[in-house]
């Protein structure tokens, strides 16, 4: 009778744990019977860098020009006052993780140089890198070519309209009496 309950337990005990690990493993996978996929927020931190921007601050501008052209840093440590960081991750659902830094470099408030720009994507690279949409947007032309205006029938106007009749003038009283 003993081992008819042990066996009864010991089935109830790895029914348990394999539910157990089943609610384990719909905690850490990235979508539930390959349908449903949680939604993660979209975390954007730092200032995007381009190779447009890089090609444009040159060593001799000053540390307004810089910031004008690749926008506020986003450590400028108090310690280290001619060094200005710029870092920018993106982490996006359905596309790959990135991470760029930038170091700029000053010397008496005078742009000496950049350290980490070499592979920056251009603007049209980095929007093609983050871009999700799984179909192709392939949008209609929004100018006609010569043989569609062409084929193109005439609006038809409408006849002028009668003019209105002429409306009698009207007097009035005068407001005071005395006028």
């Amino acid at each position: 009778m003993t081992s008819i309950s042990a066996r009864r337990a010991g089935a109830a005990l790895a029914l348990f744990a394999g539910a157990l690990a089943g609610c384990q493993s719909l905690q850490s996978s990235e979508n539930f019977l390959g349908v449903v996929t949680p939604y993660r927020v979209e975390v954007v931190q730092g200032n995007v860098i381009t190779n447009e921007q890089v090609a444009l601050a040159k060593p001799g501008l000053t540390r307004a020009q810089v910031r004008d052209v690749l926008g506020s840093p986003l450590l400028a440590d108090p310690f280290h006052a001619d060094r200005w960081d710029y870092v920018f991750t993106i982490r996006r659902q359905g596309a790959a993780p990135q991470l760029r830094r930038v170091v700029v470099r000053f010397k008496s408030d005078i742009l000496e140089g950049l350290e980490g720009g070499a592979d920056l994507p251009s603007e049209h690279e980095f929007v093609a890198s983050i871009d999700t949409f799984k179909t192709a947007r392939n949008a209609p032309p929004l100018v006609l070519t010569e043989e569609q205006v062409k084929a193109l029938s005439v609006p038809v106007r409408p006849p002028p309209a009668d003019p209105a009749p002429p409306v009698p003038a009207r007097t009035y009283p005068p407001l005071e009496p005395g006028s």
